[in-house]
C-alpha cells in the first residue's frame, strides 16, 4: 500500500468517526430527554436507535468520499452493513458494563469495522 492509498484510508476513517460523532450527539439530544421522563417503550426504542443512528453517520462520511468523481463506487448496502455490525456488536457488549458506556463499544468496534472495510476494498480493487 503506498502513501497515497493509506492516507486515504486514514482521511476515510477519520471523516467516517466525525461523522459518527455527529450523529452520535444528535442521538443523544433526543435520547436524553426521553431516557429521563419518557414511557418504557420509547426509552427501549431509544437504545435500540443508538447503534443505527451511529451507524449511519460512518456510513455518511464513507458515503461522501464515494460521490466525489474519480474514486470506487461502492453499493450503499455494502457500505452500511459493515458499520451497522460493528456497532450493533460493540453496543451489544459494552450495554452490561452500564448503558452510557456503548458509546465506546459502538465507536471502537465500528470504527474497525470501516477500516476492514476500506481494506477489503483496496485489496478487491488491486485482485
Amino acid at each position: 500500500m503506498n502513501f497515497k492509498c493509506f492516507s486515504g484510508l486514514l482521511i476515510r476513517i477519520i471523516v467516517s468517526v466525525i461523522f459518527a460523532g455527529i450523529f452520535y450527539t444528535g442521538w443523544m439530544a433526543v435520547a436524553i430527554p426521553v431516557l429521563k421522563s419518557g414511557p418504557l417503550f420509547a426509552k427501549v426504542l431509544c437504545w435500540l436507535l443508538a447503534p443505527v443512528v451511529t451507524a449511519a453517520g460512518f456510513a455518511c462520511g464513507i458515503v461522501i468520499f464515494e460521490l466525489l468523481p474519480g474514486t470506487r463506487k461502492s453499493r450503499l448496502r455494502d457500505i452500511v452493513l459493515w458499520p451497522l455490525a460493528g456497532c450493533a456488536i460493540g453496543a451489544a457488549v459494552v450495554f452490561f458494563f452500564g448503558p452510557m458506556l456503548i458509546v465506546f463499544g459502538m465507536f471502537g468496534l465500528g470504527a474497525a469495522s470501516i477500516l476492514t472495510k476500506e481494506i477489503v476494498s483496496i485489496k478487491n480493487q488491486f485482485t
